[in-house]
């Protein structure tokens, strides 16, 4: 690979002691945590040097011709470092000019100075090309004389390794100022779409985000998001959100835009390189959801193998005492790099955040990928196994009761002696084909299997009196969830006119197949939330048997039209669904629905602000009704859900708002009472979502990210059961949201970097007659990134407090009214070391 030489002008300084400021101290404890594991302490070791870069020259391009360039986003140094070694040419620079500064890279086709004004942009710097053809970046005020000879300063070299670009960085948006989030996203089967370009709210969130931040699983990644909210207690067996306050549960997040592929209960992020959401119905973007989800969709990008090779080990640590151990290994092979191979393995064991419960994970992932001429292919497999032992954290109700108590100690454990396990495979091959400049075709398959054994859902208790004494029952069950999905579709670029069109056609099919076992269920007993008593454990369930066999497919036509240099694009598209029932048993099915899209941008003032609206639909299968109710065995059709919204989005330098304004409406099934012996189960109720959103990401200035936003959701019951509740606020819904974090990258340690984030919830009501409230909360998480080399190769301490003043609190709401848990004070340190 062609490197670049970076000369590092250090600007002399006073020397104290006999000690050279800009020297690397290097203690020994560094070399100590390492090897150590973080199992006998980390020590943090300290640098005060400038970074500073050397590498063999590559032959040089005229100045003048345009190149094409794909350099991924992080320090400035880093980025820099990248940019010469592709364009060929030698660049001198101040150390200290460099210090705390990050870049969003550079991709597409640009003359060395046009890249050069990309990268320095917003950044008080310029390069100025000397007549020996090499470059000096300097102060936008400094005159420098073009005779300069970089050679004639003071400066000390030191090797830093050349970032590598990632395989299929050219084929994703990528990172933006900072590295927290991505440029774009995937959305569905309009592919990706810049942040600026689509009639959306959508965020990615990129791998390093995940690892600054030490997220396990999509869940923590999701808790940077203020339209979403975590419906499960922290650590329980299962990961369920709501998005603009609609359940998405954890089997519904799509993988490269793939329902059913990815695990049933924990996904961890160990092979993921982005987690895009996208917020709103989205039935014409990604089809039907496997339970009809309707508030978002979360996409999952698995990782590629880079250019660069590379082999990181990470350590680490999780209170109460779990340790960890992570491998990432990407390689390319041939003579044009065209075979990637990317492997991550983990495993963890310990004592979780319950007293004496202790859990078992353990993760492998492959991900190939062949990069031929005009073609491409990926192929990606898993397999995920969680056991937990010993205990669950608590879901409570307060039906009973008739008002909400103080939550107990999350250490609490209710449920002493429930287990539960868990195991999901994967595996999915996906093609593309290009037929010509402007048209390419491409094809998916995958295939999951999910299986579950134990007290998975038996975590409930009710309330009886003040003083915590409570009603407990426990379940044990078994199931499995088969799921085959495949998708294929033809993508094209087109121009009639003026106007220019995107036109995308696509087919996709989801076979899910689902079984259980009888469920087992206890006998009551008494126990009380804040000194619980032993439960009473359920005996072993019955065998497993087939109950479901769906089969959702779908045909979609997309076309975004592009006017006015593309400061006007209209995005046009429907998709016909159908929804098939195949078992007899409880009764066959079969359905069509139409769900369309419309969205607009409008960008009146240049590119960094934009104007956008979009109607789009929802879809989701119909219940099955139950035996209480006069229609018993009946299938209800498939319900839509609509949403319009509109909103702006501004890009300020290297800081992006995204202001939206929602409204939602869902039907819903209620009972209604026809004066027979017993009540009709119908698809006659509404429930409206109305909202405000501000979102933010990037760099508010050079050394400061922020991350998160504001969301205000009014929710509204429009036709229930019950008249009175009309106009009240559904269950599990806060009007208020707020998730904010930042990030400083601290200038008297450049290698440091300290964070912060603060995580709000309004109250909610427990119940639709809006009698039982949970009160508002709020959490404080910080945290420290301290990255070194150490014998030359990159090493990175973490160290993070999630709920620094380890708040008691309800967290919010689960089906049936039941209170949700937070985690307590936790605490994680990890240790990354590439070989």
């Amino acid at each position: 690979m062609a490197q670049a030489l970076i000369h590092s002008q250090s600007v002399p300084r006073q020397r104290r002691g006999g000690r050279n400021p800009s020297a690397i101290v290097l203690p020994k404890a560094c070399v100590l945590a390492v090897r150590t594991a973080l199992i006998s302490g980390l020590a943090l070791g300290a640098q005060f040097a400038a970074p500073v870069a050397f590498a063999q020259t590559a032959p040089s391009a005229p100045a003048s011709v345009a190149r094409h360039y794909a350099v991924p986003a992080g320090p400035l140094h880093s980025v820099l470092t990248s940019f010469a070694a592709s364009a060929g040419l030698e660049l001198s620079v101040d150390a200290h000019l460099l210090q705390g500064r990050t870049s969003s890279g550079l991709s597409g086709s640009f003359t060395v100075e046009q890249g050069f004004a990309e990268l320095l942009r917003a950044q008080g710097l310029q390069a100025v090309r000397q007549a020996n053809g090499s470059y000096t970046l300097v102060k936008q005020s400094e005159p420098v004389a073009s005779g300069h000879d970089a050679s004639s300063h003071d400066a000390a070299l030191a090797v830093v390794t050349v970032v590598g670009q990632n395989a299929n960085q050219q084929d994703r948006p990528r990172a933006y100022a900072g590295g927290q989030v991505a440029r774009g996203a995937r959305l569905g089967v309009l592919g990706d779409v810049s942040v600026m370009d689509a009639p959306f709210n959508v965020t990615a969130y990129t791998s390093k985000l995940m690892e600054d931040q030490q997220s396990k699983t999509v869940n923590d990644v999701l808790r940077n998001d203020p339209s979403v909210r975590m419906t499960t207690s922290d650590g329980h067996n299962a990961e369920n959100i709501r998005i603009r306050g609609f359940d998405v549960n954890s089997s519904e997040l799509a993988f490269n835009g793939m329902y059913g592929m990815l695990p049933g209960a924990h996904t961890p992020t160990d092979f993921l390189e982005r987690v895009e959401v996208f917020k709103g119905p989205s039935a014409m973007l990604s089809g039907i959801a496997p339970s009809g989800a309707v508030g978002g969709v979360v996409n999952l990008v698995p990782k590629r193998a880079a250019d660069e090779p590379l082999t990181r080990l990470t350590t680490s640590y999780v209170s109460a005492s779990t340790l960890g151990a992570a491998l990432d290994v990407g390689r390319r092979f041939g003579e044009d790099k065209q075979i990637g191979v990317r492997v991550n393995a983990s495993s963890s064991y310990g004592e979780s955040m319950l007293e004496d419960q202790d859990k078992r994970e353990r993760f492998g992932s492959l991900g190939l990928d062949y990069r031929g001429k005009g073609w491409k292919l990926e192929f990606d497999a898993y397999s995920a196994n969680q056991n937990q032992s010993n205990g669950s954290p608590l879901m409570v109700g307060f039906g009973t009761l008739g008002h909400v108590i103080d939550a107990p100690d999350p250490r609490t454990n209710a449920l002493r002696g429930t287990w539960a396990k868990q195991q999901s495979e994967g595996m999915a091959v996906r093609g593309e084909l290009d037929l010509s400049r402007q048209w390419s075709l491409y094809a998916a398959l995958g295939q999951a299997r999910y299986s579950y054994d134990g007290y998975l859902n038996g975590t409930r208790v009710v309330v009886l009196a003040d003083d915590g004494s409570a009603r407990g029952q426990t379940y044990n069950q078994a199931g499995y969830t088969h799921s085959i999905s495949t998708e294929f579709g033809l993508r094209g670029n087109f121009e009639t006119g003026v106007v220019g069109h995107k036109l995308g056609i696509s087919f996709s099919s989801l076979q899910t197949r689902n079984g259980s076992a009888s469920v087992m269920s206890s006998a009551s007993y008494k126990t009380n939330i804040y000194d619980p008593t032993d439960a009473l454990l359920a005996a072993e369930h019955g065998a497993t048997l087939q109950t479901a066999n769906n089969r959702y497919t779908g045909v979609s036509l997309s076309d975004t039209l592009s006017m006015l240099d593309d400061a006007l694009l209209l995005t046009l598209g429907a998709r016909a669904q159908n929804v098939k029932q195949l078992q007899a048993t409880p009764v066959a099915y079969d359905e069509d629905a139409l769900t369309p899209v419309v969205g607009i941008v409008v960008k009146p003032w240049g590119p960094s602000l934009s104007l956008y609206a979009n109607y789009i639909e929802g879809l989701s299968p119909g219940a099955t009704v139950g035996s209480t109710y006069a229609n018993s065995g009946e299938t209800l059709a498939p319900y839509k859900t609509r949403q319009s919204e509109a909103g702006v989005k501004w890009e300020w330098h290297s800081f992006t708002n995204t202001f939206s304004l929602f409204r939602i409406e869902k039907p819903s099934s209620i009972s209604i009472d026809t004066g027979a012996k017993l009540p009709t189960l119908a698809v006659d109720g509404k429930q409206r979502h109305t909202g405000l959103e501000w979102n933010v990401f990037g760099e508010i200035a050079p050394q400061v990210r922020l991350l998160g936003g504001i969301a205000y959701t009014k929710a509204e019951q429009l036709r229930s059961s019950v008249a009175a509740n009309d106009g009240k606020d559904a269950p599990g819904v806060p009007r208020w949201a707020a998730n904010l974090g930042t990030e400083w990258d601290t200038p008297w340690i450049p290698a440091l970097t300290l964070s912060t984030r603060l995580i709000y919830t309004g109250s909610q009501y427990l119940d639709a007659a809006n009698k039982l409230e949970i009160p508002s909360w709020t959490r404080w998480d910080v945290g420290a990134n301290y990255a070194q080399r150490v014998y030359g190769k990159p090493f990175t301490l973490r160290a993070a407090v999630e709920n620094v003043t380890d708040e008691r609190y309800w967290a919010g709401y689960f089906n049936d009214g039941f209170a949700t848990q937070g985690a307590p004070r936790t605490y994680k340190l990890s240790a990354s070391l590439d070989f």
